[in-house]
């Protein structure tokens, strides 16, 4: 089997019965792997909420290490939308052609470094990079901040050997309070100081407001484009006829974006806290009790996608749940679109073929389900 491929852990289950159960630190979670009931409890958000206790809609659960909501994220209609519309003008910046000329330099700085070397471990050496220093055009602050956020490593919430550590939690904590005060202090043009001028419903934004919206920003997209910037590394190591094509039709590239992210759904699953008993494929769930909806199966259901578990770059359609669905679609999408978008126009006029040299699977364990999500550590050679 090519190291490239993720396997779909899920269809036997989404066949035969629509759904999966794990069990998550005593909290069980019922997950949805069908596309249609995906979709549907998505948009049902009275059903099932995401304002629950902070943290809890993450799977692995996060109410252990943290009690602050995460914004919009973890917020539900109708204020959910007020806040949306508010971040949304700054979420869309990277369409902008300013912002993507820098990250167009950004990267091809690090393809230019990475074909000076013999190897390159993708993970540490590449994508975590990548994603930091992007991450400074999102927030509109100097190139140079991206090196504390490298030395976080690739979770925010995580270290080597624990899902939830909440000493790790707090580096990120006390910095966002730190970047808030510099702002109160010394307005400018960066998210901290906008977010500091913003009002909703006719008042100024509170600092616990604030300090949700920078929680998501910065954990939300960090090891998902990770994921996927791996992933694709990795997958033209093993298609360079892919590469090719993308070179010569370059008007696909944006279709080749969204077909990696359904492919790869580099976020696995996000759950949901039931708010009346019901039903969900036929299985009762009480209220209060957890359902995941699982954007990776949902992303291979063959009665929605034909050959799923091929990457076709120029796939026609391809309603994907990649980045959520409904009123929670992901804020940072249009960042992380622009990212694999130049990241592609880089590789395929800078680089000619990529060797993988040495890999290790990163497997995660969804109770009866065991899902590769990308690697632990990847070295490849680009040429």
């Amino acid at each position: 089997m090519k190291k490239s491929i993720l396997p779909d852990p899920f269809e036997k289950a989404r066949l035969e019965k629509g759904y999966g159960e794990m069990d998550d630190q005593d909290d069980p979670v019922v997950m949805l792997l069908r596309h249609k009931d995906v979709r549907r409890c998505a948009h049902n958000w009275k059903t099932f909420q995401s304002g629950a206790t902070p943290g809890r809609i993450v799977v692995p659960s996060e109410v252990n290490i943290r009690d602050q909501r995460q914004i919009p994220f973890e917020v539900d209609p109708p204020l959910h939308g007020d806040y949306r519309a508010l971040l949304e003008a700054w979420f869309k910046r990277p369409l902008q052609p300013a912002y993507q000329e820098s990250l167009t330099g950004q990267i091809q700085d690090l393809v230019d470094e990475a074909l000076t070397k013999d190897s390159v471990e993708v993970i540490r050496g590449f994508a975590l990079p990548l994603q930091s220093r992007a991450l400074t055009l999102l927030f509109n602050v100097p190139f140079a901040e991206a090196e504390t956020w490298i030395s976080w490593g690739t979770h925010v919430f995580r270290s080597e050997g624990d899902p939830l550590d909440g000493a790790k939690a707090n580096l990120l904590y006390d910095y966002i309070d730190q970047q808030i005060d510099r702002a109160i202090e010394n307005p400018g043009e960066d998210m901290y100081s906008a977010l500091l001028a913003s009002e909703i419903h006719g008042r100024k934004l509170t600092r616990e407001e604030i300090q949700g919206v920078l929680i998501l920003t910065f954990a939300g997209g960090r090891d998902t484009v990770i994921n996927a910037v791996t992933n694709t590394i990795a997958y033209f190591a093993e298609h360079p006829e892919s590469l090719k094509r993308l070179r010569d039709e370059p008007e696909i590239i944006g279709k080749a974006v969204e077909e990696f992210i359904r492919y790869f759904a580099p976020l696995t699953h996000m759950g949901r806290v039931v708010t009346e008993d019901t039903k969900v494929c036929e299985h009762a769930v009480r209220a209060d009790s957890r359902i995941s909806l699982c954007w990776a199966s949902a992303n291979r259901d063959a009665s929605v996608f034909e050959n799923p578990n091929e990457i076709i770059l120029d796939r026609k359609l391809n309603p994907h749940v990649g980045f959520g669905f409904s009123h929670h679609k992901c804020l940072g999408a249009t960042h992380a679109r622009q990212i694999l978008k130049v990241l592609l126009k880089v590789l395929t006029r800078s680089v000619e073929s990529i060797q993988i040299l040495d890999h290790h699977e990163n497997v995660e364990v969804l109770g009866e389900f065991k899902r590769k999500v990308g690697y632990d550590n990847i070295t490849v050679r680009f040429q």
